[in-house]
């Protein structure tokens, strides 16, 4: 059985942004991988902000981990990355959850800055 980390998120929210992440590169080969599990290991390490190497055992190996975290981190000049257009995915979702309004992407700056 896994531990439950405080970085984790559901199987419903992460059900919102599994095509995003599984579109992103062409798939050659059948998954072996759950894709949750890599992105869960992606949130543990930049909440704990440890090492690849020192990801907990009881997710796929750090390797697979990084290996997909530098293909979402990836962006063209006018586009933003997969993993922050899956973030930002997720938290307007959690937004609306919660009854509050869903913020703009971008933010007006006043007219004397």
């Amino acid at each position: 059985m896994r531990a439950s980390y405080p970085s984790y998120i559901t199987r419903n929210q992460f059900e919102l942004i599994r095509n995003t992440l599984e579109s992103s590169k062409k798939v050659t080969q059948p998954r072996n991988i759950d894709i949750y599990d890599i992105f869960c290991a992606i949130l543990y390490r930049k909440r704990e902000g440890c090492r690849w190497r020192c990801l907990p055992h009881d997710f796929p190996k750090w390797q697979n981990c990084y290996y997909h975290y530098n293909e979402w981190r990836k962006s063209e000049e006018v586009e933003e990355s997969v993993l922050d257009r899956v973030m930002r995915e997720l938290v307007e979702s959690e937004r609306i959850v919660h009854g509050r309004q869903s913020k703009q992407t971008t933010m007006a700056y006043p007219q004397n800055f």
